[in-house]
C-alpha cells in the first residue's frame, strides 16, 4: 500500500481555474482546515442553499472549532438555509455554540440573482462561477478578493438576518 500524500500547507491553497464537484468539497475542507492553521480572523462561505457543501462532516466541524475563538467572525450568507438545517446536524449545532462569532443573512435579491457560491477571506477566495458544471476560480490576487469581497457585501446588505442559532417560541 503506497502512502498517503502529505497534508498541503496552507501556501498549497491553489490558485487559477479548478473544475469538479469532489474537487470543490475538498477546496472547502483545505481551506478551513487552512483558516485554522492561519488564523484567519475573518471567513465568508456564500451559497444559494449550501446543499453540496461538506458542512456537516466530522473533520470539517473540528477545522471550524479550532479555527473559532477571540476576534474570529464567520458571515453565512445564502438564499436558504433549509438544506443546511436538514443535512447538517452538527454545523447547526456549531453555530449555537459559536452563535457569538457567527452572522447569517438570507439574501433573496440581487441585481446579479442568487447569492454567490464562495469562500472568501482576507488571504484567499474560491468562487464556483459555474455550479452546475463545478466551474470555479482560487485567487490570491488582492484585486479579485476585493472584487468578490464587493458583490458579497452587496448581497449581504439586501438580505435579512436568517439561521438564527435559536428559535423562540411561545
Amino acid at each position: 500500500m503506497e502512502p498517503l500524500p502529505p497534508k498541503p500547507t496552507p501556501d498549497e491553497l491553489p490558485e487559477g481555474r479548478l473544475q469538479g464537484r469532489q474537487r470543490f468539497a475538498d477546496l472547502v475542507r483545505q481551506a478551513l482546515a487552512c483558516a485554522a492553521r492561519e488564523r484567519w480572523p475573518h471567513l465568508v462561505l456564500s451559497d444559494p442553499d449550501f446543499s453540496d457543501w461538506p458542512l456537516g462532516e466530522r473533520g470539517v466541524i473540528e477545522s471550524l472549532n479550532a479555527w473559532a475563538g477571540k476576534g474570529r467572525r464567520l458571515q453565512l450568507l445564502a438564499r436558504d438555509y433549509g438544506r443546511l438545517r436538514e443535512q447538517c446536524p452538527r454545523l447547526v449545532q456549531w453555530r449555537v455554540t459559536w452563535s457569538h462569532i457567527v452572522e447569517a443573512q438570507a439574501c433573496r435579491q440581487t441585481s446579479g440573482g442568487e447569492p454567490p457560491s464562495a469562500i472568501w477571506s482576507p488571504t484567499w477566495t474560491l468562487e464556483r462561477i459555474d455550479i452546475e458544471h463545478g466551474v470555479m476560480i482560487a485567487s490570491r490576487e488582492s484585486a479579485r478578493r476585493a472584487a468578490l469581497q464587493e458583490r458579497l457585501q452587496a448581497c449581504w446588505q439586501l438580505g435579512a438576518p436568517s439561521f438564527p442559532a435559536t428559535t423562540l417560541g411561545l
